[in-house]
């Protein structure tokens, strides 16, 4: 098991309303978080891989782990590219 972490040492985050807002602290770009987003962002603790993520979800939503997989991968997927999440 691989778990999913974040890279706390490049961004800034605060809870607003029932947003989370991330900043990237090298260039300053901001992220909104809101909705499934906002759910995936916080079950990122570091104590989950993708299939644990994915159970959680599951759980959360009442779905399938397989319906979800495709909209989970493209969203870690978008973390990576932005450096906010290791891979």
């Amino acid at each position: 098991m691989t778990a999913l972490a974040k890279l706390t040492d490049r961004f800034t985050e605060a809870d607003i309303d029932d947003e989370i807002v991330v900043m990237r602290l090298d260039n300053g770009e901001f992220f909104s978080l809101a909705g499934t987003g906002a759910i995936i962002w916080r079950l990122i603790d570091g104590t989950r891989d993708r299939k644990g993520l994915l159970t959680a979800l599951a759980g959360e939503f009442d779905g399938d782990e397989a319906e979800i997989a495709s909209d989970v991968d493209e969203f870690l997927a978008q973390l990576k590219e932005t450096g906010l999440l290791a891979g």
